[in-house]
């Protein structure tokens, strides 16, 4: 059993910081980071079922083409992920009345919709890319045990030794997305290897009134090279989603408009549009036999 100070559930039978009960949960979950957007992808579902609001944890169940989907936002950072997936999964894998972890294991579909900066100089901004592999540099997962088992340690390493890792940063993980999810989007995306970052200035190489641990950072990152791939952009969740599902068994992914071009340093404030484009297509995607 599963003692009351580890899975807090609240009066009403909801977990506690997302506010879901284990039956308002659709088996297709769609992440977003801005509360504001759940209203947003929610205005495409049909037969909406509630909106639950706690803190930045927003979320609307509803239908899409006749199948059921929830929309969740996360606020930011890997930190709130960490919240996230765990609850997600104590939802549909645990049984809030007996305590017990269900023999019978559920594994859902989630997609994280963001927005993000490329640092490759080929990936114009509008575009959106998929990420394949995500690069946590954020450290949560190192918190788990055998993490080892779904990283890609030799890139890991490669990775650190191009770098030169400085040693007081958390160590990096690299994670592949959900192999269904990431053939949904195979054709309509640019293929993303993506950092997750812990923070929006100095852990994606933005310089205000500190100066950085490690200076040419970006140009070390876009430099790096495993075989065919290379780091094409920065978010700041995708890679606790990825290395949390694979370890719960999850089908998950991120999938990214890009609204700033790092390299080239320039940006877009009127993206709105191209993440509308992209919440549709999502949406088609995910949707397309969802569960």
């Amino acid at each position: 059993m599963i003692a009351e100070s580890e899975l807090i559930i609240n009066d009403d039978g909801s977990v506690f910081h997302l506010h879901l009960r284990p039956e308002e949960l659709a088996g297709n979950v769609i992440l977003v980071g801005d509360p504001g957007r759940v209203d947003l992808v929610a205005e495409y579902l049909s037969d909406k079922e509630f909106r639950h609001q706690s803190r930045e944890f927003v979320s609307v169940t509803g239908k899409y083409a006749g199948k059921r989907l929830t929309v969740l936002s996360t606020g930011i950072g890997t930190d709130n992920i960490d919240i996230v997936m765990n609850e997600l999964d104590a939802l549909a894998n645990i049984d809030f009345g007996t305590r017990e972890v269900k023999a019978r294991k559920k594994s859902l579909n989630i997609l994280r919709i963001g927005t993000s900066g490329a640092i490759q100089p080929d990936i114009p901004q509008g575009s959106f890319v998929f990420s394949h592999i995500s690069v946590g540099c954020d450290g949560l997962l190192n918190w788990y045990s055998d993490r080892d088992s779904i990283a890609l340690t030799d890139m890991e390493e490669a990775f650190r030794a191009h770098t030169h890792w400085n040693r007081h940063l958390p160590d990096p993980y690299f994670v592949k997305a959900g192999a269904d999810m990431a053939s949904r989007f195979e054709d309509c995306t640019v293929k993303g290897m993506t950092i997750s970052a812990s923070g929006f200035y100095g852990p994606q190489g933005r310089v205000l009134r500190m100066p950085l641990a490690m200076p040419d950072m970006l140009d070390t990152f876009a430099s790096f090279r495993y075989g065919d791939w290379r780091i094409t952009n920065f978010e700041m969740e995708g890679s606790a989603i990825a290395g949390i599902a694979a370890h719960l068994g999850h089908n998950a992914g991120t999938v990214c408009c890009i609204i700033a071009n790092r390299y080239l340093k320039t940006g877009n404030p009127d993206y709105k549009p191209q993440v509308r484009k992209l919440i549709e297509l999502s949406l088609d995607r995910l949707m397309s036999d969802g569960r």
